[in-house]
């Protein structure tokens, strides 16, 4: 498809856009820059280039309440051509309803925004509150597609190479106010495995028909930014302070590229109130995993001796334990000295269980309460070509097209029956309740954590389970897979139309075809997500498909 078709069939897209009117409200309004760029970060003592977002790893806090709509205008001002020079940002966890197009992802509801563009992106958090985040959500593979309007080459995954950040939305009313006294940006910890090299892919490219050296070993789990490697000099470790007597709201994001890791924080419970944006009945445990993507709300009280405590967050992959500080923050009560904590690592003895979780509010699943009792229901079967070094969802590995789905569907220019890539695609009619199985197979790369964009969805099986849960399953938008022999299973309605991925996310997995899209009400696509007429100027002045804001 030439460059001038494209471009044509974009116009086409954003001027049926442009004819439909645009909802306005009265919520209030974040306004904001965030600026990509190319910098030095050392966050575990070795320095290297990364890809940041104003210059910080990690990317600043972006923080709301429920009800306000966003405008952030994401600036790439990338320049360094040994890396993505290209980006992308997805708000994951939040719905984004009514503004598809802002949903970030790459190959699905937009091209990449190139050096030296903008791209405004606007949505709303509606009802939703809770402990979110953003990243790129561009891979390799859209990169090489869209070569041909994008001089940029890379080896690498942009969002592992620093591209991360907390998304907090309070709410005024929260149920769970009583059980806390500080909810604040101090309060927020960010777990995050982090690479020497920008190089995460680059086993993807040197041995393309392998599934099992797809990704590099990660060299540091890294706390709030901070961290220290094997053998490393004795560098910053993260200190999050307290005051004897308070009850702190913490608020735990796995920023994670591929690991999972395991949360504790030496003599302290946790009583667990979130997860995923999704409050829950609180449960008091003492440890829990959190996989990438996932978030969870656990209130400390700080109630111990006064003294520093070790924060662990033990890896699965890369160097695990604790010798030297590494996986490790602090946690410093007001008064005690300024020194690291001395304690040895003792095995917590009650660990949270997923089918622990339950929603504090409206807790049913959607449909019948019985295997079913879905309107529709797919399974998505994990399978690996090891020939060709992909991971496949029903036989089939995620490629992504030449034009996102989005603009597929917009442009009208073909039968929405023939959206491609057409085997990864699945057509969803609106107000429906879907029912998806994850039977693993014997595929590596065990637990993945899938995640679905535009929704959060009921668990009604859960990994290491043979019980079905139509009560009161737990709510959340990433969800391990588990491992061989276990079958995951997921209801949700079909009420926000648009294309949404899903995908595992560890993003080597990703990038090797594990994802699929849900097409969801195509024919209402169009009306339910109005797109800003500057979005249509730029069409009409003949940009390429990638839609800019100078």
């Amino acid at each position: 498809m030439t460059p001038m078709v494209i471009t044509r069939i974009v116009a086409l897209a954003f001027l049926l856009l442009s004819n439909k009117g645009s909802s306005r409200t009265s919520s209030p309004v974040t306004v904001s820059d965030l600026r990509i760029l190319n910098t030095e970060v050392s966050p575990d003592g070795f320095p290297r280039l990364g890809i940041v977002a104003e210059g910080s790893f990690p990317g600043p806090v972006i923080s709301g309440q429920k009800g306000d709509s966003f405008e952030i205008n994401v600036i790439n001002d990338l320049t360094e051509e040994s890396m993505l020079t290209s980006t992308s940002i997805h708000w994951h966890g939040l719905h984004v309803k009514g503004s598809n197009w802002a949903d970030g992802t790459a190959s699905v509801t937009q091209c990449p925004i190139t050096a030296g563009h903008a791209f405004l992106y606007k949505f709303r958090a509606g009802n939703q509150a809770g402990t979110y985040w953003y990243h790129s959500h561009l891979g390799e593979k859209f990169v090489v597609v869209f070569i041909l309007f994008n001089n940029a080459s890379s080896t690498a995954s942009q969002y592992c190479d620093g591209l991360r950040g907390p998304l907090i939305i309070y709410d005024l009313e929260d149920p769970h106010a009583s059980l806390y006294d500080v909810d604040d940006k101090h309060t927020i910890i960010t777990l995050s495995d982090w690479y020497r090299e920008c190089r995460y892919f680059t086993d993807v490219v040197a041995y393309p028909e392998s599934l099992t050296a797809l990704a590099s070993t990660p060299n540091s789990t890294l706390i709030n930014g901070l961290g220290r490697y094997q053998g490393g000099p004795k560098s910053p470790l993260a200190v999050i302070n307290v005051e004897f007597g308070k009850r702190y709201r913490l608020r735990i994001i796995s920023m994670s590229c591929d690991p999972f890791f395991t949360f504790s924080i030496d003599g302290h419970n946790f009583t667990i109130m979130e997860a995923d944006g999704v409050n829950t009945e609180p449960v008091v445990v003492e440890a829990f995993e959190i996989f990438a993507g996932q978030r969870y709300s656990a209130i400390l009280h700080a109630s111990q001796d006064i003294n520093n405590y070790w924060i662990r967050a033990n890896t699965s992959k890369g160097p695990g334990g604790f010798e030297g500080g590494i996986n490790q923050a602090i946690l410093r009560y007001r008064g005690a000295p300024f020194l690291e904590p001395t304690d040895s690592h003792t095995t917590p003895l009650r660990f949270l269980r997923e089918t622990d979780l339950h929603p504090l509010e409206d807790p049913e699943a959607p449909g019948a309460p019985d295997t079913d009792g879905a309107d529709i229901s797919i399974n998505l079967v994990f399978e690996k070509d090891v020939e060709k070094g992909k991971y496949l969802m029903n036989g089939v590995p995620y490629v992504p097209p030449t034009i996102p789905v989005l603009l597929q569907i917009l442009s009208m220019a073909s039968d929405v029956a023939s959206l491609i890539p057409a085997k990864s695609i699945y057509y969803l009619p609106p107000n429906k309740t879907v029912q998806i199985s994850m039977p693993i197979g014997d595929v590596p790369g065990n637990p993945h954590p899938m995640h679905l964009h535009g929704h959060t969805f009921s668990v009604v099986r859960s990994a290491g389970s043979s019980e079905y849960n139509y009560v009161n399953p737990v709510r959340r938008d990433v969800v391990s897979a588990g491992d061989k022999n276990d079958n995951v299973t997921f209801r949700f309605r079909t009420d926000n139309s648009g294309p949404w991925f899903f995908h595992c996310h560890i993003d080597g997995h990703l990038e090797r075809g594990m994802a699929v899209v849900f097409a969801e009400d195509v024919s209402g696509v169009a009306s339910a997500n109005p797109v800003p007429s500057k979005h249509q100027r730029d069409a009409d002045e003949g940009n390429l498909p990638h839609v800019v804001i100078s």
